[in-house]
């Protein structure tokens, strides 16, 4: 939900209104006290569904907005974190929050009390303006994750985003990224995800510049063939710290994409 220091109704038409990138530069200075910031409840079990894939010396976040991903990776990285995304003013709030005085603690990283075992040398962390659809990477990764960015790209944009992210990748690197099941058909969240890609596809036929994000086009078995044509493996997890529905299925499953 939106808290009370959240951005106004205006603020939020001015920025719908708006290109992709433009409006989360508008957004920024509020988006952590909006809903559309992934939340720790899935970032936590994430997190614990990733450790025992690691550890990885270097990590990229993948259009990593204020920076919440980052902390994932700073948790599973030994050497270097680096966030990407084409906002300035996302990137601008992720370094803000990631610069921390003596003796504080980065978002998304347990502490350890005063008897407890000193802690790891935290990895270096920087942050890349860059479209990621042309990343300015090769062979440079262990690990690449995306948090809820994937509705910004159209599905004749996922093969050409999927072969940027496996050149960024080391041999032997892999790319992580939770895919919540669909909500079943008929369900409160089903129409009103339904509704919201209508009505920006409506947004888009009649208003200029456009503004991609559709919750209702990343969908497992189109995504799967995508990752397999540009070269990874692909292996799925499930996240049981956010559990199973009622026929068994996975809440949300890991995608484990692996460069060869």
């Amino acid at each position: 939900m939106f808290t009370s220091s959240g951005p106004t109704l205006r603020e939020l038409a001015v920025q719908a209104l708006s290109s992709v990138e433009h409006g989360y530069d508008l957004l920024a200075p509020r988006f952590n006290e909006t809903p559309f910031r992934t939340p720790d409840r899935l970032l936590e079990p994430v997190l614990g569904a990733m450790r025992p894939l690691g550890p990885f010396r270097s990590g990229l976040d993948l259009c990593c907005g204020t920076g919440a991903g980052a902390g994932v990776l700073r948790a599973l990285c030994t050497e270097r974190v680096t966030g990407v995304d084409f906002s300035a003013g996302m990137l601008g709030r992720a370094r803000a929050a990631f610069t921390e005085p003596p003796g504080a603690e980065a978002p998304g990283v347990e502490g350890h009390g005063a008897e407890g075992p000193a802690p790891e040398p935290a990895p270096r962390i920087g942050w890349v303006r860059a479209d990621a659809r042309a990343l300015p990477f090769v062979s440079a990764f262990d690990l690449a994750v995306s948090f809820g960015a994937f509705g910004h790209f159209l599905p004749a944009e996922r093969p050409g985003l999927f072969a940027e992210v496996h050149r960024s990748l080391r041999p032997g690197g892999r790319f992580v990224f939770p895919l919540p099941a669909p909500p079943p058909v008929g369900s409160r969240l089903y129409w009103a995800l339904w509704g919201f890609d209508a009505a920006m596809r409506v947004r888009n036929l009649v208003w200029h510049p456009s503004f991609v994000m559709y919750y209702r086009t990343f969908k497992l078995t189109g995504v799967v063939a995508e990752l397999r044509a540009a070269g990874f493996s692909v292996e799925l997890l499930p996240v049981e710290g956010l559990g199973r529905r009622a026929d068994g299925s996975p809440r949300c499953r890991l995608v484990v994409a692996g460069r060869a």
